[in-house]
């Protein structure tokens, strides 16, 4: 819960105007910088990366070998080894994965965890049966490359678009899923309604920080601190949220929907009665509940698509919290297909009001009227979506762009890739951030012109073993050598489903538990649960689905060599790979996991290791263990 506390107790309004932070700004496009390595650049890229490291007396590292290529580019663009390698042109070879359906599940789980996605919410809420309707939305969307701004209006406004249906409405999980919390209404109003401004909070706060780069949440109890965002504007944005209910929706016409609505409608009466009747205990108990179910039965089987999927979305309806009529407590009233602007809640206390703030966009980024964008259609998502991709694009193209160059470089030029402003990090090549972002736009916000502009760089291209750079830029600001870098959770798991040919890679559907030994389903469709997260993704720093995550945090921990060595899902893939390892030579098992052939030292070590015990299944269990838990299967040169 993001608690407004501190704010209240310190909250004071600050005097004198915030500086504007860089990202506010207009892009600068500047011509491309003179280099005197006029052979080295590949794309535009490299010449503004080049040009700051002849600056700084430096040499870019080599090309890595084409092995080494491979296995990144497989990693960064699916989430998977490479498969056998195919004589293509890098550029070829670079189309081609960004074909594979596979590059839309990678790339969705670096969204989702952007987007708080989760498959189970807390038990005092709604189901959330077809939560991965938004997850396998999102992987479709990137697949297809939808453009990055039509991206951002699916989530937050797909009920408005005309050219949207009924089955669209599952692209809103965005806000459909957001994390939601536990109301006691034997409480008084006054109580309750800081829990409904905290909801308020986590959603203005995530969309500030996915789209914008910019934590909007600490205005809520004054003006921020270090940015030019008053608490005024805090107030007109949350006015969006406080006209909207999370709802459960139909993915079919009305005409479908209206009778199985009614149909569910009577079967919840029914099993209402039988629960009451459980409570009474009458003699004929056993017979009254074998009729009714006997109805229900009817309902469900007579009823054309009565089992049909339901979306995570939102309502327009305006949120009241009011006091219970004739009895104590609270009562959340939505006055349905209405919306709302909030007071101004003095130190974010909801119950101490100032005056009515107007739902509106930032006052920073003014419209083509030169005022902010006034939300004047239903609770606002329509137009807080367009001004997102309109009014300040610059930084909304910014933001993405350099999302996508920290996950292929391992640090952003940004570094902070959620912070864009005042108390963030100022980029460290702010020319290439513009012309990007710049090029994104004029390419239609096309991801996959952005990824094949990086990919194609000789910066992305070079070796990760460059002992100069490493000596004189251990940080790689000047981005002089690639970094080496971990593997994620999900991809460290499904490379070693895919070497033990275990892996099955069947697409979208329901989630099911990552921990369960029959799932060899690939990580991405593995449930995420925010009141109980599964122990084997907590400890690989897999991160909390209720919170904004635009980076995963590395750590190595006890528990995760303990898991490495003594787990069952380590001992079975073990198991599975040294049996087939049995008979194969150590070439064609280092073929099979690292596409390379062993050094004559690996080999002489694995031949002494079996040595006398060439039939011995459980030696061949640990050799196989020892080689998938070992570094190159955890890190990406």
């Amino acid at each position: 819960m993001l608690l407004a506390s501190a704010g209240m107790v310190m909250a004071k309004k600050d005097e004198g105007p915030k500086p504007v932070p860089w990202s506010f700004a207009p892009l600068k496009r500047v011509a491309l910088p003179k280099v005197k390595d006029a052979t080295w650049p590949k794309t535009r890229i490299d010449y503004f990366i080049l040009a700051k490291m002849e600056a700084a007396g430096m040499k870019p590292a080599p090309r890595a070998e084409m092995r080494v290529l491979q296995r990144r580019l497989a990693f960064d663009l699916t989430g998977l080894p490479p498969a056998e390698a195919v004589p293509l042109a890098w550029s070829q070879a670079v189309d081609e994965i960004l074909r594979s359906p596979h590059y839309g599940e990678r790339w969705a789980r670096h969204w989702l965890d952007l987007a708080r996605y989760t498959d189970i919410t807390p038990d005092w809420l709604d189901s959330t049966k077809f939560s991965y309707l938004y997850r396998d939305w999102v992987v479709q969307a990137l697949n297809e490359d939808m453009p990055y701004d039509r991206f951002v209006l699916r989530q937050l406004a797909t009920d408005f678009l005309p050219e949207c249906g009924p089955k669209d409405r599952v692209a809103l999980g965005f806000i459909g899923l957001s994390p939601t919390y536990f109301k006691e209404l034997q409480l008084p109003p006054e109580i309750i309604k800081t829990t409904v401004a905290d909801e308020w909070e986590e959603h203005v706060d995530a969309i500030g920080r996915t789209f914008l780069g910019l934590t909007l949440a600490c205005a809520r109890c004054h003006d921020h601190k270090s940015d030019p965002i008053t608490a005024q504007d805090y107030y007109a944005l949350a006015g969006v949220f406080a006209s909207v209910k999370l709802s459960e929706l139909p993915t079919m016409k009305d005409e479908f929907w209206k009778p199985v609505e009614k149909a569910r409608a009577a079967v919840a009466s029914l099993e209402k009665q039988i629960k009451e009747l459980a409570k009474k205990k009458p003699k004929d108990l056993k017979e009254q509940t074998a009729a009714m179910q006997a109805k229900i039965d009817a309902i469900k089987t007579g009823t054309p698509h009565y089992n049909m999927q339901m979306a995570n979305g939102v309502e327009e309806a305006a949120l009241f919290v009011v006091n219970k009529e004739k009895e104590h407590g609270t009562k959340l009233d939505y006055k349905m297909g209405m919306a709302r602007d909030l007071e101004l809640m003095k130190r974010g206390n909801p119950n101490d009001l100032g005056e009515s703030v107007p739902r509106r966009f930032l006052s920073a980024f003014p419209s083509k009227t030169g005022l902010p964008r006034k939300f004047n259609t239903g609770s606002g998502r329509l137009e807080l979506a367009q001004a997102i991709v309109e009014d300040a694009a610059p930084l909304t193209a910014r933001v993405m762009v350099n999302r996508v160059w920290k996950h292929h470089f391992g640090r952003g030029l940004v570094d902070t890739p959620s912070e864009f402003g005042n108390l963030g990090e100022a980029p460290t090549h702010p020319e290439l951030l513009d012309d990007l972002a710049g090029r994104f736009m004029e390419h239609g916000w096309s991801l996959k012109w952005l990824h094949r502009e990086i990919l194609n760089s000789a910066t992305w291209q070079q070796s990760s073993v460059a002992a100069e750079s490493e000596k004189r830029d251990p940080e790689n600001k000047l981005y002089g050598r690639m970094l080496r870098r971990r593997l994620d959770w999900e991809s460290w798991r499904d490379a070693i489903l895919t070497a033990t040919g275990q892996i099955d890679l069947k697409m979208g559907g329901p989630a099911s538990a990552i921990s369960d030994a029959k799932n060899l389903r690939r990580s991405l469709y593995g449930a995420s649960d925010r009141q109980d997260m599964d122990p084997m993704l907590r400890i690989h720093d897999v991160p909390d689905p209720g919170a904004h995550n635009p980076w995963r945090t590395e750590t190595i921990t006890p528990l995760q060599g303990l898991f490495a060595l003594n787990s069952p899902f380590m001992l079975e893939q073990g198991a599975i790979l040294g049996r087939w390892a049995m008979n194969r030579s150590s070439d064609e098992v280092y073929a099979r996991l690292f596409g390379r052939a062993p050094s004559p030292r690996e080999a002489e070590v694995a031949k002494a290791f079996v040595s006398g015990r060439e039939t011995d299944a459980t030696v061949w269990s640990q050799y196989a263990q020892a080689l998938l838990a070992g570094n190159e299967m955890l890190f990406v040169d």
